[in-house]
């Protein structure tokens, strides 16, 4: 899909995105909605862009929902590599996980120092964001 989008520093841009049919309207919409509000994201490019390196895109901070891989340390694949989840603003929204010995696992790598979600950054995400509220409230869950 094509959308509109806006970044941090106000511009427009058309971004795209590959998702599964079962949810291409719905991300349609709440994209609508988020650039209604002048929300910002700053990159929706292809993962071809990335020659389909997830971490690569993330570290780009890159907003995306395919990417053909597994759950991060398992074989079972994600929702991503169906079309079935979208990242938004990734360096600054990571995934990380406290491992039992102690040690945080980081996704993208380069992303540790926005973990801490009481800090103040731009592109962040959280529970009183517009985004996170749009996707909550047409179903998904947020990881």
């Amino acid at each position: 899909m094509k959308v509109l989008h806006w970044d941090y520093d106000e511009e427009m841009h058309i971004g795209e995105m590959i998702c599964n049919d079962q949810i291409a309207y719905i991300v349609v919409g709440i994209m609508r909605k988020l650039f209604d509000a002048k929300y910002p994201i700053q990159r929706m490019l292809l993962p071809d862009v990335y020659d389909a390196d997830d971490e690569a895109q993330m570290r780009d901070n890159n907003s995306s929902c395919f990417c053909y891989r597994p759950i991060s340390g398992t074989n079972k694949l994600s929702k991503h590599a169906r079309g079935l989840a979208v990242d938004i603003n990734t360096l600054y929204n990571p995934y990380y996980k406290d491992r039992e010995d102690g040690t945080r696992y980081v996704q993208p790598a380069t992303a540790v120092e926005y973990c801490d979600r009481t800090k103040s950054f731009p592109y962040k995400i959280d529970h009183d964001d517009l985004c996170y509220k749009l996707f909550i409230e047409e179903g998904f869950e947020w990881a």
